[in-house]
């Protein structure tokens, strides 16, 4: 168990709605307890129909928490719960350096992480017992892509709001911070971002209408010098309501639109939620001409990459995560090389003529061919033709 090992100093444990609704909350208590935000989502699934509902069940997080509530004062559900918590502490989380709650709460000498605004970007500061601490600016952090991916900034400042709380240092905070990124090794399915292409790739495991915006606000940031292209889902188990709600958030900010279906149904039939969506986003304004109904993943993701040109952008909401983060490094464009190599793993093989020497001479030795490398565990070495008996 996590929690037995003697090295582990914090653990940070993930609570969802649906093991709560199945089998309760898994320990007792808590130092920390945080609730980010309480969206539409899995609504009409084990008996919750509404937001108020799933903040009800959300909430128990932080109604065990011993030391400190962090709560998303931006969030009215989330703002209400810190009335339902006998945490000794309340930690205020908020993107509005002019909230006026968390402004009376910090000078009660309440905690709050801020986002406040300045002549260098936007600096995260803690307040704490009448001590203000700027931590770092937004801009700094990897993970928020210049500052432009605004739900990670939130989810910085949460990070630095939990580890705050349990007493981990600033300068480990910070640390911290500036190390994660949103790889596909570091998270994957989060914002993974590909750009050995002519083209970028935005690949994300978005799949409730808050998570989309957030994905569709930052293409909107990132300013494509060419084409913005979507491919788009939503689960099966979701409300119709939900799903329509998805696409109206994309409408009108895409050139191209790839709807599909996930693998797993949840009870609905072959082609039904890429219709629903090809229907939702014609009702909200979007030509019929460019949106293609792709109901396979792979299928879907590879006639995207496959229409992407030189400087567009593609945001592929995934299913399969593993399998199409590499369906899109192994695509080869057209006509044109990947300006980045893309080892397959650990051993994998990579072929290429050196850089840097002249063609045929390297290190003092002479070759009449173009010279290949094998890059593997081992290092790098020249590929040699095989021998034949």
């Amino acid at each position: 168990m996590v929690l037995r090992d003697p090295k582990v100093e914090v653990a940070v444990l993930e609570t969802a709605r649906g093991g709560l609704l199945r089998s309760g909350l898994g320990y007792r208590r808590s130092d920390v307890g945080a609730v980010l935000n309480v969206a539409a989502d899995h609504l009409g699934l084990r008996g919750i129909e509404t937001v108020e509902e799933l903040a009800k069940v959300k909430r128990i997080v932080v109604e065990v928490a011993k030391d400190t509530a962090v709560l998303n004062a931006d969030d009215r559900l989330c703002l209400e719960m810190a009335d339902r918590t006998k945490a000794e502490n309340l930690c205020y989380v908020t993107m509005n350096s002019d909230h006026a709650l968390v402004r009376k709460h910090i000078q009660a000498n309440g905690r709050a992480v801020v986002l406040e605004r300045g002549m260098g970007g936007n600096m995260i500061a803690i307040y704490d017992k009448g001590q203000h601490i700027p931590l770092l600016w937004a801009h700094l952090i990897p993970a928020t892509l210049d500052g432009r991916a605004a739900h990670n900034v939130q989810n910085a400042m949460f990070a630095a709001g939990i580890a705050f709380s349990m007493g981990v240092s600033l300068e480990d905070i910070r640390h911290g911070l500036r190390t994660f990124d949103t790889t596909f090794f570091q998270a994957p399915g989060r914002m993974n971002i590909f750009d050995d292409h002519p083209f970028k790739v935005v690949m994300d495991y978005g799949h409730n209408p808050a998570a989309v915006k957030a994905m569709v606000d930052l293409t909107e940031r990132m300013e494509a010098q060419g084409k913005n292209i979507l491919v788009l889902s939503a689960p099966g188990d979701r409300r119709d309501e939900d799903i329509r709600e998805i696409a109206a958030l994309c409408a009108g900010k895409f050139d191209h639109y790839i709807c599909r279906r996930d693998d797993n149904l949840r009870g609905r039939e072959s082609d039904e939620i890429p219709m629903m969506l090809r229907d939702a986003l014609i009702a909200n304004g979007v030509s019929e001409d460019s949106i293609e109904l792709i109901p396979e993943e792979q299928n879907a993701v590879q006639r995207s990459l496959e229409m992407a040109e030189q400087d567009d952008l593609l945001l592929i909401f995934v299913d399969a995560i593993s399998r199409t983060w590499k369906q899109i490094q192994d695509f080869q464009p057209e006509g044109m090389e990947s300006s980045g190599s893309n080892p397959k793993s650990e051993a994998a093989t990579e072929f290429g003529s050196f850089g840097g020497f002249e063609q045929g001479n390297l290190g003092g030795m002479d070759f009449e061919t173009e010279v290949e490398l094998i890059r593997d565990s081992r290092g790098v070495r020249v590929a040699v033709a095989e021998e034949t008996d």
